[in-house]
C-alpha cells in the first residue's frame, strides 16, 4: 500500500469510528432529576460512622488504577471470572439468542469482548450499551471496540446505574441481556440490592436476561490479600477518592494524613475498605460549604464487598422473578456466573 493510500485509509477509519461513537451523558437529564451534586458526600461525611459512595472512586485516574488492580496477582476475581466467561460465553449466547448487551460499570469492557466474540461467531448482530460514571474510560474503550468490531453498534451511556436503567429504550433486537459482572453486586447492602433488582426488573421485558457475577465465600487468607496488594495499587485507588473529592468539590484533603485499611468482616461475610485518619484534623470541601472533623484513628467506609452463598442468592433472585437458568463456576468455586431470566 502506498503512503498516500495508507494515510487516506487511516483517516477514513478514524472518521468512521468517530461517526459511530456518540456518548450520551445522563447526569442532569431533563426527565429524571439526579440528586444534588455532592449531597451524598455531605450525608456520608456527617453521619457516624462516616462513609462515601464508591462512585467517587471513578474519576479518570481511579478508573485506570482499577484496571491495574484487575491485573494484580493477588486479585483473583478478574482472572477467575474471565476464565469462566472464556469457557462458557458460547453457551450463554446460545441460550439468549440474538440480544442487546447492556453492561453496568463497563470500565474497559475487556471481559465483554469475550461475549461479543461469542455472539459474533454465531452470526448475531452486535449492539452494546456500556454504562459507566467515568466518561473518559467509556470513550477510550468504545473507540477501541469500534476499531476491532466493524459491525458493532455501540451507544455508551455516561451516568449512574439508576439513571441509565431508567432511561433504556426498548431494544430493537429480539432480546436484551443486562450484564452486572465483576462481583459489583457485593458493593451493595441488602437494602440497596433490593432497590437494584427492582431497577433491573423494570428495565427488562418478560423473557429477557440478567448475567450476574458474584464472588463466593472463602477463607480470609485468600480474600484479604486481594484488597491489600503488595504493590500498593489498591491503597492508591482508595486514597485517590480523596483527590477526586478535592478536585470536584474544592477540598483540602491531604492524602498523607490518611491510610488505606481493608479487612474481612467474617460475621458479615464482607470485605470492608476504609480510609483511616492518621491525626486529628478538620477537612473542608468549600464547594459544599462543608467542614468535617476527624479524630485520630477515625475511618471513612469507602466500600464493602459482600461474599455470597450460592443457594441464598439463587433463592433471593427467584423470589424476585429472576429465575436462575444456569450457574457456571470455577473448579475452586471461588466465583460464580448466574444467567437469570425475568419471569411473568
Amino acid at each position: 500500500m502506498s503512503i498516500s493510500k495508507a494515510v487516506k485509509s487511516n483517516v477514513t477509519s478514524k472518521y468512521s469510528v468517530e461517526k459511530r461513537l456518540q456518548i450520551e451523558r445522563l447526569v442532569g437529564a431533563t426527565q429524571i432529576v439526579a440528586p444534588s451534586a455532592g449531597s451524598d458526600v455531605i450525608e456520608g461525611l456527617t453521619q457516624t460512622p462516616k462513609s462515601l459512595p464508591p462512585c467517587y472512586f471513578y474519576d479518570d485516574r481511579g478508573s485506570n488504577l482499577f484496571e491495574q488492580i484487575c491485573d494484580l496477582p493477588e486479585y483473583y476475581l478478574t482472572r477467575t471470572e474471565t476464565t469462566i466467561l472464556q469457557q462458557f460465553a458460547s453457551e450463554i449466547a446460545k441460550i439468549t439468542g440474538p440480544c442487546e448487551l447492556v453492561e453496568l460499570g463497563s470500565g474497559s469492557s475487556s471481559k465483554t469482548r469475550i461475549l461479543l466474540n461469542a455472539y459474533q461467531q454465531l452470526g448475531y448482530p452486535l449492539h452494546y450499551l456500556p454504562i459507566d460514571v467515568c466518561a473518559g474510560i467509556l470513550e477510550s474503550s468504545a473507540k477501541q471496540l469500534l476499531g476491532d468490531y466493524p459491525l458493532l453498534q455501540i451507544d455508551p451511556l455516561a451516568g449512574t446505574y439508576e439513571l441509565a436503567l431508567a432511561q433504556l429504550l426498548p431494544t430493537q433486537l429480539p432480546s436484551r441481556l443486562i450484564c452486572f459482572i465483576g462481583s459489583t453486586l457485593g458493593n451493595l447492602t441488602l437494602d440497596e440490592c433490593d432497590v437494584f433488582f427492582s431497577q433491573i426488573i423494570n428495565a427488562l421485558q418478560i423473557g429477557e436476561y440478567l448475567l450476574l457475577g458474584i464472588d463466593l465465600r472463602k477463607p480470609k487468607e485468600i480474600l484479604e490479600p486481594a484488597y491489600n496488594d503488595s504493590q500498593g495499587i489498591t491503597a492508591a485507588f482508595n486514597l485517590n477518592m480523596l483527590e477526586h473529592l478535592n478536585h470536584r468539590f474544592e477540598g483540602n484533603f491531604n492524602t498523607t494524613d490518611f491510610e488505606h485499611w481493608a479487612f474481612y468482616n467474617e460475621s458479615e461475610h464482607q470485605i470492608e475498605m476504609h480510609l483511616r485518619s492518621l491525626r486529628s484534623q478538620i477537612v473542608e470541601l468549600r464547594a459544599l460549604n462543608l467542614k468535617v472533623n476527624f479524630a485520630r484513628g477515625e475511618t471513612i467506609i469507602t466500600e464493602i464487598s459482600r461474599k455470597f452463598d450460592l443457594n441464598t442468592i439463587k433463592h433471593q433472585l427467584t423470589a424476585r422473578g429472576l429465575l436462575p437458568l444456569n450457574l457456571w463456576t470455577d473448579p475452586n468455586q471461588w466465583f460464580g456466573l448466574l444467567l437469570c431470566q425475568l419471569q411473568g
